[in-house]
């Protein structure tokens, strides 16, 4: 967990994986829990853009102290996993989430 540890009560209704600006923006449904590698102050404003309940960064991928400050003032939790995407999605997904 990098931030929102008090928000993990949060409902889901599916899942997104992707590393894709344009896909995220035209697939990614609205309070989705969003996989992503990528890592630039971009993916807060994807993220509000479609209103993802929360990021969760795969391949131990680690997003700067900007990118935690805004995703703190737009409340959006962060979380991180050393995992592959498909693996994450993976698991998720076995678990009951379905895509967004």
């Amino acid at each position: 967990m990098l931030w929102g540890k008090d928000r993990l009560e949060l409902e889901v209704t599916g899942g997104f994986g992707c590393d894709l600006i344009s896909d995220s923006l035209c697939f990614a449904r609205p309070d989705c829990l969003l996989l992503t590698g990528l890592t630039n102050i971009q993916i807060i404003r994807i993220a509000e853009m479609i209103e993802a309940r929360a990021i969760v960064f795969v391949r131990g991928k680690v997003p700067g102290e900007e990118i935690i400050a805004q995703a703190r003032e737009k409340g959006i939790p962060l979380l991180k996993t050393p995992m592959f995407m498909f693996e994450a999605c993976g698991i998720l997904y076995q678990a009951g989430l379905r895509s967004s």
